[in-house]
């Protein structure tokens, strides 16, 4: 539970590599604020000529419906795959079959929906789709993002999705910033959905290999899930088999055109960059984009937890344990209660229950302390842990108990208080 108070400012934090110094965080970040509702903040740090951007939006799977479960993953696929003019030998040819792709798309998905469809006629889609696909091949020139930053000295060109929000990130020589503006406007005024069923299947492969036949995130997910009646936060980000199987370009579209816009966008450039150039920059690519639609709050609220819920899922895998309690996110005060908790208890080897269950009991192989699973709304404390052959998860349960009973009945002395404020305080620099 690394966080600050704002997750803009956790984003210089996670990926500026070493402590920014002595000076205060407000001391070292620049924030400017665009007339389209664009957020950008700069770091100035010139001992190496590296500028490292990370892009992000506030949209994750949290803001998803029913009807678009997964599709914020399904986007952070998608936007690799280029625009009108980067990705394509010919966008106004490719753009025709494109077309006919999603009309055959979309009438073989609904087919698939009713009940008793034929399956000659799935057949004769699938073939169609399969042609049309063939076809457009000619026209997609695959990896062309990563390919220009390789060549121009990137590095780390990655993203990720997570509950509440999407970053786009790259490190780059500080003379090529001109260069990734250049893309990255492009990619948020022009996306194309390249290869939408293609990806859809990767990403369906994705959900069986990773998730459904992988023991830790199964067991990871069945907690979540569990864990919460009715906020989004039960749902897992990639989707379930059926929503990924249901998620149509023109819903991948909408949600694009109306979240991943300017308002609900922070840039965060931290490097051999100075300021006011990096305003310059930002305002000259991006500042003409269209504002888009604010991200709204989910109002769902998790009903009161009124007894405790027991999960037991069988799988042929190594015994797991999760134990994991509702708490609130920041800005209450609770939750930072809860970063010093999970500090004594599960950071490192010096940890209380490291050294409890691990070395003196040896009751476990490993045992982890986290904040779970987004941080946008109240969430979970979550205590994982391997039992050590022959002890059970009933043995390592018990454990934990005692040590939680301790922490709750005994002071922690000033000394390990110390010990845990500056190791959280120095984590959060890195």
């Amino acid at each position: 539970m690394k966080r600050l108070c704002c997750w803009l400012v956790l984003l210089l934090f996670c990926f500026a590599g070493t402590a920014l110094g002595s000076s205060t965080l407000e001391e070292k970040v620049i924030e400017h604020s665009f007339a389209n509702g664009l957020k950008l903040l700069v770091v100035e740090r010139h001992d190496t000529p590296i500028v490292s951007a990370y892009i992000t939006i506030g949209v994750g799977s949290v803001h998803e419906t029913s009807e678009t479960r997964g599709v914020a993953h399904l986007l952070e696929h998608m936007l690799f795959k280029g625009t009108k003019t980067l990705g394509t030998t010919d966008y106004v040819k490719e753009k025709t079959i494109l077309e006919e792709i999603e009309r055959v798309g979309s009438k073989l998905d609904a087919l698939r929906l009713q009940t008793g469809a034929e399956p000659s006629q799935i057949a004769l889609l699938e073939k169609e789709l399969a042609d049309l696909q063939a076809e457009h091949k000619q026209y997609v020139v695959k990896d062309v993002f990563s390919n220009i930053y390789s060549e121009n000295g990137g590095s780390g060109y990655n993203a990720f999705t997570s509950k509440d929000l999407t970053t786009y990130l790259i490190s780059l020589p500080s003379n090529k910033m001109e260069l990734w503006a250049l893309i990255e406007s492009d990619r948020m005024k022009n996306p194309i959905l390249r290869e939408f069923y293609t990806e859809r299947d990767v990403i369906r492969e994705e959900r069986r290999r990773s998730y459904d036949t992988n023991p830790r995130r199964r067991h990871y997910e069945s907690m979540v899930n569990n864990a919460f009646n009715v906020h989004p936060y039960r749902n897992p980000i990639i989707g379930w088999h059926s929503d990924i199987a249901n998620l149509s370009p023109q819903k991948a579209r909408e949600f694009l055109h109306k979240y991943y816009a300017p308002v609900n966008t922070v840039i965060a450039l931290v490097g051999d960059i100075k300021a006011a150039d990096a305003i310059a920059l930002v305002d000259r690519y991006f500042g003409d984009i269209a504002p888009g639609t604010p991200v709204p709050i989910v109002a769902t609220a998790e009903p009161e937890q009124n007894g405790e819920k027991r999960v037991v899922d069988i799988f042929d895998a190594e015994p797991r344990l999760a134990i994991a309690y509702h708490k609130p996110t920041m800005p209450q005060k609770e939750d930072y209660v809860f970063d010093l908790i999970d500090q004594i208890l599960g950071s490192g080897r010096t940890s209380r229950l490291y050294r409890s269950l691990v070395e003196e009991q040896q009751l476990a192989t490993s045992v982890s302390v986290y904040g779970a699973p987004g941080s946008r709304y109240p969430n979970l404390f979550v205590i994982d842990a391997i039992p050590r052959h022959p002890h059970t998860t009933e043995e390592l349960e018990t454990a934990i108990y005692a040590e939680l009973d301790k922490l709750k009945k005994e002071l922690v002395d000033n000394t390990e208080l110390t010990k845990v404020r500056n190791r959280l305080v120095t984590d959060q620099l890195r």
